[in-house]
């Protein structure tokens, strides 16, 4: 069965005390669009909304200045003047997240950077003119730098960073510090985790200390032709070891869990169940490491990617806000489709934390049909997703929210 997580914490700095603590209800706070609506004075106003219904971390969009609007290409890492808005509408809205005790969480892009100047081969892979002024050794070889080959996979088209430069990492340091103890930012995001070492992401955890950290650990689910295989372990076993890597200091988004979850609503339910009876993805193996979602502003939003079928959005939900593991709500749910979905998972999130259901709830898995999955967690709530019929026996258990094809019941 592969390399089970460590759900123990053994020697876990005291940092890390939040995911021992296993209670984040994460936002990511935009999608691919964002930068065309003044996108953090549009924040700022959610705040008090976004701490009533319960959210205690926001992930928002990359904060420097960048050659793509959206914030994925970075240049000047120093500049927090972006397409999202100023440096000055930023803090304020950090701020204002401060007050309403919700974490910022800073989109880590540093994988690749944008250089200012041809240097080595005729490429853009100097640093001129701006802070972190690196020559073409803080590039890779194998995208057209005189650093070493990458320690992961190409992110094509720009000049990838060498991490084991010692100069880049000491500065990447320095830069992350400057974003956790100046800035404000609480909590990363790693961008693109495949680019680079793991081992790396340690290094930068224990020198920033941020207090959560997830990685974007994506690669494809296992398929035959276009039908999902049931057994995803391999593809988990890549996440957990990527977590594992890390010192165990940062989660990692549960791809797996999301590419079985948006199969099974479609009818094929049986899916959430694994051979050992356990949840399939990630959340199956290490939950407290696990953060569970949907859809990002790649595999929805206008990119789609890889979309979450819009007409069993709310069973998702149901889901992964009743689990173990570390949900996270997508902003277009949340608050571009409309008051009753904003209402309806803002319930679910309330039903959680009320419950005191954390990332590392026991669950035991009652039925997984075709039409029909239904679990008790933690022995104080009881959810089904599908169409068929279930609910549990006993008068002490009373409903709490129910809606299209879903319902969640509690002590």
């Amino acid at each position: 069965m592969g390399f089970l997580g460590n759900d123990h914490d053994d020697g876990l700095q005291q940092s890390q005390i939040v995911i021992r603590n296993g209670r984040e209800v994460l936002l990511q706070a935009f999608n691919w669009e964002s930068h065309k609506h003044d996108w953090w004075r549009n924040l700022e106003r959610k705040v008090p909304d976004m701490a009533k219904s319960g959210i205690t971390s926001a992930w928002l969009p990359p904060a420097t200045q960048s050659f793509s609007r959206e914030g994925y290409l970075p240049q000047n890492l120093y500049s927090l003047n972006s397409s999202y808005g100023s440096e000055h509408l930023l803090k304020t809205l950090l701020n204002k997240m401060k007050q309403y005790n919700i974490r910022p969480m800073a989109d880590i892009v540093i994988n690749h950077r944008v250089g200012t100047t041809q240097g080595h081969g005729g490429r853009y892979n100097r640093y001129d003119g701006i802070p972190l002024s690196w020559d073409e050794r803080a590039v890779t070889s194998c995208t057209g730098g005189r650093g070493n080959r990458s320690t992961g996979d190409n992110f094509n088209g720009v000049p990838n960073i060498d991490h084991m430069q010692d100069f880049v990492r000491k500065d990447i340091i320095g830069w992350l510090k400057w974003l956790r103890y100046t800035v404000g930012f609480q909590d990363f995001r790693f961008d693109f985790a495949r680019g680079y070492s793991a081992k790396y992401v340690k290094e930068y955890i224990e020198g920033a200390k941020p207090v959560f950290c997830v990685g974007e650990y994506w690669d494809s689910c296992n398929y035959k032709g276009t039908y999902l295989d049931y057994n995803q372990d391999s593809h988990r076993q890549r996440i957990v070891n990527w977590i594992d890597a890390t010192g165990q200091l940062s989660t990692a988004f549960d791809f797996t869990t999301k590419g079985i979850l948006q199969e099974a609503v479609k009818g094929q339910l049986w899916r959430l169940r694994d051979a050992q009876g356990k949840p399939p993805g990630v959340m199956g193996w290490w939950p407290s490491r696990a953060v569970t979602f949907l859809d990002n502003h790649d595999t929805g939003s206008t990119q789609g990617h890889w979309p979450f079928p819009s007409d069993h959005v709310m069973e998702g939900y149901a889901y992964i806000l009743t689990h173990p593991g570390i949900p996270s709500i997508f902003y277009d749910h949340f608050y571009d489709w409309g008051s009753s979905m904003h209402d309806q998972i803002a319930k679910l999130i309330h039903i959680r934390k009320k419950q005191d259901i954390n990332s590392r709830s026991p669950i035991r898995i009652i039925e997984a049909q075709s039409n029909l999955y239904a679990a008790i967690i933690g022995e104080k709530l009881c959810m089904k997703i599908g169409s068929g019929s279930w609910c549990p026996t006993g008068p002490e258990w009373k409903l709490a929210a129910h809606g299209h094809q879903y319902a969640v019941w509690h002590k």
